[in-house]
């Protein structure tokens, strides 16, 4: 007993003094006002996965048609690519990188920019043998969606880090 409370205070101890810290909750700026987030694609998945993740920060959703007087989290683009890395005997890809990139901007209601435009792009490796169509659809699936909402985490983390202060320089 005693051994196995020294190694969870070892540890612990490891831990603290790797620099290891959880990761502050998101803060959006308090003059940002009501949020709303446009996408070419009125369907897009990650346009909801980013609202969400606004309303779960703090932001006041924006009302339905505003046009005016509301800060935009606008998507530019959103693109998915997938590129063998890898083939069998028979030439035919066993492995693919599944690669996602959006470009997207953040400006207040006022017109100024909070994140200038900036593509941000994310990347899975997955194995899709050829005779497994069906894992290989539900693999894929699968990696889209984590894919969409680390992508969304991605995106929130820049707006969050842009709205901070910057530090002061150094003497």
């Amino acid at each position: 007993m005693t051994r196995r409370l020294a190694a969870i205070v070892f540890a612990a101890a490891l831990l603290t003094g790797c620099g290891f810290h959880l990761r502050n909750a998101l803060n959006l700026p308090e003059n940002l006002g009501p949020v709303r987030v446009v996408a070419g694609d009125p369907y897009s998945a990650l346009a909801d996965n980013l609202a969400e993740g606004l309303q779960t920060a703090g932001a006041q959703a924006a009302p339905a048609g505003a046009q005016t007087g509301v800060a935009t989290l606008r998507i530019v683009s959103e693109q998915w690519a997938d590129t063998p890395i890898s083939h069998d005997q028979f030439g035919r890809a066993q492995e693919f990188s599944l690669r996602y990139a959006v470009i997207f901007s953040m400006q207040r209601a006022d017109g100024s920019v909070v994140v200038p435009q900036q593509a941000v792009e994310l990347a899975r490796d997955y194995l899709a043998p050829a005779v497994d169509s069906i894992g290989k659809a539900s693999e894929r699936e699968l990696l889209v969606r984590e894919l969409r909402r680390d992508m969304a985490a991605a995106i929130l983390r820049r707006v969050d880090a842009a709205s901070k202060p910057a530090a002061p320089a150094a003497q």
